[in-house]
């Protein structure tokens, strides 16, 4: 299976389980990393098995093409291609560019079921041809240009080792030519974020330097009555083509919220939009941390439930007696005509992979380039180190159906892990986080010698730099899958039957917490009183 297969899988199941409206992307500039890393992250969310993929660089004659296929397979057409295009490592190519996307419904009415293009194939083609972000932009403008886009409304975030760019895109409607969408350069020393509704606002329209767009963004808006020149307000994509609603405001806008209120907890940023408040703001489309983010802190960023917030998903009778954060779907509920909604956090049980992508510019692309890759839910998941300048995958990260569990999927193990984490969370979570960070904190630790040694290797013999980059990432991503197993057994042993074992290896009945006993008594405050006991029954007696 090759890299546009792949991608194309991701978006058959996404369609599959009601809509792709399911991602989160966070983008950090050089000013705003530790390092003077561009970052870029992913939740790919939806419940499939993924494979990870390597596209290896490869030259073409004047005759070839590129198939394009629709979710089922079927032809839908060809493109030339191009004599040259560059290896992929999952989303991130050799030269350290990376894609990753969310979406946005927006306006359903502009998806444009005859265009050829899906976001995946933009995607994929694009990290075949394009070596920097503004590259990578023209490549995908000038693809739905000429044979139309298909999908619906899309939040491209597009980075290399210098610049980070957020592109927002929609179609045009049935039968419509090209696309609406507008580009913006997140300032360096900035952090952006999106998360399925479209957050580009105002746009300057004579910086091409910082901002690209459509010559018909906003004419065409004017033409469908979603903008109006003379209401005295300025033109605002978001507000065009993603009219905000409650329900949008609360599924998307809360994860924004919530990556920045971390990243700079000095804004004191209020939940009021997401909340749907009269009068409340929007949230910016970015933000200066308060101070700069490691590799480490991204991860962090990545993995959050609300927690310390009145939105924890930890807390209250819906998270049950262990705290799990976990709300099984639908996310929306009715009960008597009222409709409910669980919230909608980053982390999530329908995660199906994550990336965090590390791009630095002082270093060669196959050193600099660093794919930080995690199977299922974020927050029990570990990332482990795939460089881009390697030729080849772990095993187990590449094989696997949703359809038969398997110990030899790398996903399928973390997926177990996740999983059985649920019937005592609070105190599984805590096991589980602790290897996450001696793992991962080894990875980081040792990152400068591995370098180093690639750096020296580049200098005297390419060749054997590329394989001692690719045995390391190798190794490090079969290590983490058997230690993950192994974790796994320890979790089913410690935590038997309701009991959990001690330092001594004996198990102990811990109970249930007092504030959930509390809510149940409540419901029911008679059922499990006991009688008075008799004064020749001491409670000692009373055993199970």
């Amino acid at each position: 299976m090759n890299t546009v297969t792949a991608l194309i899988n991701i978006g058959v199941v996404l369609f599959a389980v009601g809509g792709a409206d399911a991602c989160t992307s966070l983008l950090v500039t050089r000013g705003a990393s530790a390092d003077g890393s561009v970052m870029i992250t992913y939740t790919c969310d939806g419940e499939f098995h993924p494979h990870l993929e390597y596209t290896p660089a490869s030259d073409h004659a004047e005759s070839d093409s590129f198939e394009i296929r629709d979710w089922q397979g079927k032809l839908k057409g060809r493109i030339h291609q191009v004599p040259h295009t560059y290896s992929v490592v999952g989303l991130m190519n050799e030269h350290q560019l990376t894609i990753t996307e969310t979406t946005f419904s927006g306006r359903r009415e502009l998806h444009n079921p005859h265009g050829m293009m899906h976001y995946w194939h933009m995607m994929r083609i694009a990290l075949e041809r394009a070596r920097t972000a503004r590259e990578a932009i023209d490549v995908m403008t000038d693809l739905v240009d000429r044979y139309g886009y298909r999908s619906t409304g899309e939040s491209f975030s597009i980075a290399d080792a210098r610049e980070a760019w957020l592109m927002e895109m929609i179609g045009p409607g049935p039968g419509g030519e090209g696309a609406l969408w507008v580009a913006v350069k997140v300032p360096d020393g900035y952090i952006s974020c999106t998360a399925n509704k479209a957050r580009i606002g105002e746009f300057p329209l004579n910086d091409p330097e910082n901002c690209i767009y459509s010559d018909n963004v906003i004419s065409f808006a004017v033409e469908k009555g979603y903008y109006d020149p003379d209401s005295g307000e300025p033109f605002r994509y978001r507000d065009a083509y993603c009219p905000a609603t409650p329900k949008n405001r609360r599924y998307a806008d809360a994860r924004v919220w919530s990556i920045f209120r971390r990243a700079a907890p000095s804004m004191n940023l209020s939940p009021d939009y997401h909340r749907a408040v009269k009068g409340a703001k929007p949230y910016p489309l970015w933000i200066k941390p308060d101070e700069k983010l490691s590799v480490s802190d991204v991860f962090s960023l990545m993995r959050d439930h609300y927690e310390g917030t009145d939105y924890d998903m930890t807390k209250g009778v819906d998270a049950g007696p262990y705290g799990t954060p976990n709300r099984w779907r639908p996310i929306t509920w009715t009960v008597d005509s009222v409709e409910y909604s669980w919230e909608r956090p980053i982390s999530t049980q329908q995660t199906a992979f994550s990336v965090v992508s590390q791009c630095r510019s002082w270093l060669p692309d196959a050193v600099g380039g660093v794919l930080w890759y995690g199977l299922d839910d974020t927050y029990t998941s570990c990332y482990v180190p795939f460089y881009c300048g390697i030729n080849a995958l772990p095993k187990s990260y590449t094989i696997g159906s949703l359809d038969e569990f398997s110990w030899d999927s790398a996903w399928w193990v973390f997926n177990f892990v996740a999983n059985f984490a649920n019937l005592k969370y609070c105190h599984m979570v805590e096991d589980i986080r602790a290897v996450q960070r001696q793992l991962e904190g080894g990875f980081l630790a040792l990152q400068p010698s591995v370098e180093k040694t690639a750096l020296d290797l580049a200098r005297s013999d390419p060749e054997l730099m590329t394989r001692y980059l690719t045995d390391y990432s190798v190794s490090r991503g079969e290590m983490l899958v058997r230690r993950w197993r192994k974790l796994g057994e320890q979790l089913i042993t410690k935590y038997n039957d309701g009991y959990i074992k001690n330092e001594e290896g004996h198990p102990e009945g811990r109970g249930y917490p007092e504030s959930w006993r509390r809510e149940v008594l409540k419901s029911r405050p008679d059922q499990f009183k006991l009688p008075i006991k008799r004064e020749n029954i001491s409670e000692s007696k009373l055993v199970d």
